[in-house]
C-alpha cells in the first residue's frame, strides 16, 4: 500500500483522536486507561508545527489509516535537536508495513527539521514497535521497570533512540 504524508489540520483532529482511541484497550501503546476526547487533544495539537515538529497523517487514496508525530523532548532549549516520535495506525491498517513507511518518510524529512536524535517510548511489551524500531537502529537507552499499572498487570517501558 503506497502512502502519502500531509500535514494535520485542526479540522484532521477528531480522525487523530479516533485513530489513537483504537488502541487504549489492547494497553499496547499508551499509558491511557480510557478514550480521550477531542477538547482534551487541542493544546496537545496545538504545541505541533510545520516549521519544527509536524504531525502528519498517513493517507492511501483519499483515506487516513493513521498518523506520525514529532514532539518536544523535555521542552527545553538544549534538547531542540532532539524529537520523540509516535506512530499510531488505524486497527484495520495495522501488520502491513505502514509503521516502517512512516518510520521512512519521517527520517526523510529530519535534516529540514534540524533534528538529529529520534525517541520512542514504547512498552516493553510492544513487541511489533520494539522489533519495528530495533529494525531501524534504535537501540534501548534506557529501562523503566514496572512504571505503568493497567488491568492490575505492572509494565515496563523502554526508551529506543537513535541519532542521525
Amino acid at each position: 500500500m503506497s502512502l502519502t504524508f500531509i500535514e494535520a489540520t485542526r479540522a484532521d483532529l477528531p480522525q487523530v483522536v479516533a485513530i489513537y482511541n483504537q488502541i487504549i484497550p489492547s494497553r499496547l501503546a499508551t499509558a491511557d486507561l480510557r478514550p480521550v476526547t477531542v477538547a482534551s487533544r487541542i493544546e496537545w495539537f496545538n504545541a505541533f508545527n510545520h516549521e519544527r515538529r509536524p504531525l502528519w497523517l498517513l493517507k492511501s487514496d483519499a483515506e487516513i489509516v493513521g498518523w506520525v508525530g514529532l514532539e518536544l523532548f523535555y521542552g527545553r532549549p538544549a534538547y531542540v535537536h532532539t524529537a520523540e516520535i509516535s506512530i499510531y495506525l488505524d486497527q484495520h491498517f495495522q501488520h502491513q508495513g505502514l509503521g516502517q513507511q512512516a518510520l521512512d518518510y519521517v527520517i526523510s524529512q529530519l535534516p529540514r527539521l534540524e533534528v538529529d536524535t529520534l525517541l520512542a517510548y514504547v512498552f516493553s511489551h510492544n513487541l511489533p514497535s520494539q522489533k519495528l524500531f530495533q529494525r531501524n537502529g534504535f537501540a534501548r537507552w534506557a529501562h523503566l521497570p514496572e512504571v505503568a499499572l493497567m488491568d492490575g498487570q505492572k509494565r515496563s517501558l523502554d526508551i529506543l533512540g537513535r541519532h542521525f
